[in-house]
């Protein structure tokens, strides 16, 4: 089965094997549970760098967009302006044959996309593979903060944000892989293939980050995954209601057709955070003045002695959860 390796895995097997991170002073956030950025202290002392790397692997457009995206979402969400990128990519060995246009496609797309951030690509490595049938990019994205917002900052009595709605990356999947068989009119497929457009969370991230204890960008899994990683790491108790959940008529549409919950599916394109009670209000209020949707979708809670906690709906979820698109595209593999 695709997808990220277990909690427990990582436990086993990389958290504790870091090389010299655990003598080095300099190492504020290292890899943890439910954290998808490093914090490194300035040698000079002044401030912090945040580090954080993510592949692409399965999208089949809009790569090199996306592949922006989702490495400077976690270095924004933890508190910092993205400055600074490297990209590798890895390109099937057939388009090297020819002038490549794919590679034009990847690098013009990887330009644009760091050029409207503000983050400059400083370097990275590029190749053919012949084991490849489509291109992989992996980034690496790197900024500085004065005030680093981990995952596992949520306190109990905080209120829980989510910007846009959920399920804005998976469901424009759907529309552009799947739209045909799920007999969704073409229009309604159109503007949910333009939701990539929205998958940046760096605006946001720079208006919430004044107010957030916590901040998390939630992807594989959908925002329920993310709602439980920041309970995790933060070993805490995250009670929402999924009718607080905003959620884009679109999304639903095609999520219905699909069979698939839109609070599983990937969730890139909104921002989680949490936020002193008292602060709720004003940090909606400056998301509205910049255009921004959000609202308020739970609260946290302690865990009374019990483990860290998702309650949706008053059901409790521990484990990890799997995204409910996999299936999809491995029923695509196997009918050819």
């Amino acid at each position: 089965m695709p997808g990220k390796v277990s909690p427990d895995d990582l436990l086993a097997h990389v958290f504790e094997r870091t090389g010299a991170a655990e003598t080095d002073e300099t190492v504020l956030q290292g890899p943890a549970d439910g954290e998808d950025a490093a914090a490194i202290d300035w040698p000079d002392g002044e401030g912090t760098l945040v580090v954080s790397s993510d592949p692409i692997s399965l999208a089949a457009s809009q790569v090199g967009t996306l592949g922006v995206a989702v490495a400077t979402n976690d270095v924004a969400v933890s508190g910092a302006d993205p400055r600074w990128l490297t990209a590798v990519v890895l390109l099937p060995s057939d388009e090297g044959e020819t002038s490549d246009p794919l590679l034009e496609e990847i690098s013009h797309d990887l330009h644009e996309a760091a050029r409207e951030i503000g983050a400059s690509i400083v370097g990275g490595h590029s190749e053919y593979v012949d084991q490849l049938e489509r291109p992989i990019l992996s980034l690496t994205a790197m900024g500085a903060t004065d005030r680093f917002v981990p995952t596992g900052g949520a306190e109990p009595g905080d209120a829980v944000v989510l910007t846009k709605a959920a399920g804005l990356e998976g469901s424009a999947i759907l529309a552009a892989d799947f739209g045909d068989e799920l007999g969704v009119d073409s229009e309604t497929r159109e503007r949910t293939e333009g939701f990539l457009a929205e998958i940046s969370v760096v605006p946001e991230a720079r208006i919430v980050r004044e107010y957030a204890t916590a901040m998390h960008d939630p992807t594989e899994g959908g925002v329920a995954a993310g709602l439980l990683e920041v309970a995790r790491a933060s070993d805490v108790r995250l009670e929402v209601d999924r009718d607080d959940v905003p959620i884009r008529e679109e999304t639903a549409t095609l999520c219905a057709a699909a069979g698939v919950d839109p609070l599983r599916i990937f969730g890139s394109g909104a921002l989680l955070a949490t936020v002193p009670e008292s602060a709720a209000d004003d940090c909606l209020g400056a998301l509205a003045d910049a255009g921004l949707e959000a609202a308020v979708i739970g609260t946290v809670r302690n865990c009374d002695g019990g483990d860290a906690e998702l309650r949706l709906d008053g059901a409790s979820i521990t484990e990890p959860i799997e995204d409910e698109l996999y299936p999809l595209w491995e029923r695509a593999d196997a009918d050819g």
